[in-house]
């Protein structure tokens, strides 16, 4: 049976969801962020060193970081539904976009959402102005351009494809959800990009995607 340690509100969902598509048995182990740093329990360190989710147990294997697992999960149980055939184009875009999202998509978003926390943490009163102005300057000119040339680059993707790798879902949909629905959740997608928007309605109209939302909990990209 595996086993995913599931913390609330982080990218562990896209695994519940790889595991709903395939119809595999599994269990939820649940760990709950602390409120005040957001961080994940100490608990999960009795897992994996590191602490961090997600990660899956199956059997004595444990298998952590969202690719690893997806890769691991669509190797294992999913050959012939969430992979392409290996050594052709398909193969080879695959392997872009599980790259891809983590990669490149991911750390301005990331760097995004720590510049937009620094605005709004404790500080002294005559520090704010000061913090605020740096941490806009650094969106305007920087995070903001980037995050604009890889969602540009997306969108054109998608504006031929109804997935990742054309006409089927495969596990890179299921890697390239997390960054694409937080873009769209936090308003950073917008109206001019309507083929992320609709391949994110898609995803969550699947039914696999909805019994995952459904058995580990709403969450909250804001």
């Amino acid at each position: 049976m595996i086993t995913v340690h599931h913390l609330n509100n982080s990218r562990s969902q896209r695994v519940l969801w790889m595991l709903e598509e395939l119809g595999v048995p599994y269990e939820i182990q649940r760990y709950e962020r602390d409120p005040e740093t957001m961080l994940a329990p100490a608990s999960l360190k009795k897992v994996h060193p590191l602490g961090k989710s997600p990660v899956i147990t199956d059997g004595d294997l444990v298998v952590a970081e969202s690719g690893a697992i997806i890769e691991y999960l669509a190797h294992t149980y999913g050959k012939d539904t969430m992979l392409p055939e290996s050594g052709g184009q398909a193969w080879l875009d695959y392997t872009y976009w599980m790259h891809y999202a983590e990669g490149s998509l991911m750390p301005p978003l990331v760097m995004r959402l720590v510049f937009e926390k620094v605005k709004t943490s404790p500080m002294p009163f005559f520090v704010r102005p000061v913090a605020k102005g740096i941490a806009d300057k650094t969106n305007q000119i920087f995070i903001g351009p980037m995050i604009k040339t890889h969602l540009d680059f997306v969108e054109a993707h998608l504006a031929n494809n109804t997935w990742f790798l054309g006409d089927n879902l495969s596990a890179a949909d299921i890697q390239m959800s997390f960054p694409l629905e937080a873009s769209v959740a936090r308003g950073i997608v917008g109206n001019s990009r309507p083929h992320i928007t609709a391949w994110v309605e898609r995803m969550h109209a699947r039914p696999a995607y909805q019994q995952a939302l459904e058995k580990g909990g709403e969450y909250d990209f804001a």
